[in-house]
């Protein structure tokens, strides 16, 4: 596909996305610009991701920093800068690089990690790194995110840190749960971390199989990939 065909074809499948997005706010009886969209462009050239920063969509997020770290680097020497959002699992032999290109990081769930990312940043040129706290609302943390009860100390440890912006929280519905319920939950965990910091207010959840449930909820961020992109190979 020529590089022309394919930026019409983004720029189509990001108008739905948008569409699709303010729908389920006006459902919800809330304004489409109280969501912010996150185009996940993981398993997508730099090409894609340039390309719909040229098209208006400043918010990209990546998972995985193997690939995010040099399609990064790739957009900035074309001195593009999108707002990165780094929302996979983060491991500590990982920081320094994340911390060297991301503007968020949603996936912060244990306190070793924060004091990482914290030393991380603050010796980098960026200024604060904002953070969101990943729940994981069924307690099974092996697929990510801090406990339910643990939320409250990791976030008052984030928000001690000079060099990290506590933002609020995210989390993945976990496998078997209806969404609804799992993002009603999550929004109690946004209460409690805006006891906290009350301006610690961004709910990151939702992706293409259940964001309208999460806007339902209260979600501030969707994070979706096969809307904007398409679908992906797998991966290697």
């Amino acid at each position: 596909m020529t590089t022309e065909a394919r930026r019409h074809q983004l720029q189509d499948n990001l108008n739905r996305t948008r569409e699709a997005i303010a729908a389920a706010c006006a459902d919800a009886g809330r304004a489409p610009e109280s969501v912010r969209l996150i185009a996940v462009t993981k398993t997508f050239p730099a090409a894609d991701a340039a390309a719909l920063y040229g098209i208006g969509q400043l918010d990209l997020g990546e998972n995985r920093d193997q690939e995010a770290a040099p399609k990064a680097a790739e957009l900035a020497a074309q001195s593009l800068e999108p707002v990165w959002h780094f929302v996979g699992q983060l491991q500590r032999n990982k920081v320094a690089s994340v911390a060297g290109y991301a503007d968020w990081v949603h996936s912060v769930d244990r306190g070793r990690l924060v004091d990482a990312l914290a030393r991380a940043r603050k010796t980098g040129p960026r200024g604060g790194l904002n953070v969101l706290l990943q729940v994981s609302l069924d307690g099974d943390t092996s697929r990510g995110g801090t406990p339910i009860g643990e939320l409250e100390p990791l976030a008052e440890q984030v928000a001690g840190s000079d060099s990290l912006r506590l933002r609020g929280v995210m989390a993945v519905a976990p496998l078997g749960w209806e969404p609804a319920k799992a993002f009603a939950l999550l929004n109690e965990c946004s209460e409690a971390v805006r006891r906290v910091d009350p301006a610690a207010a961004e709910v990151s959840a939702g992706m293409s199989g259940d964001f309208r449930e999460a806007i339902a909820c209260g979600a501030t961020m969707v994070r979706l990939g096969r809307n904007v992109l398409g679908e992906r190979e797998a991966m290697a």
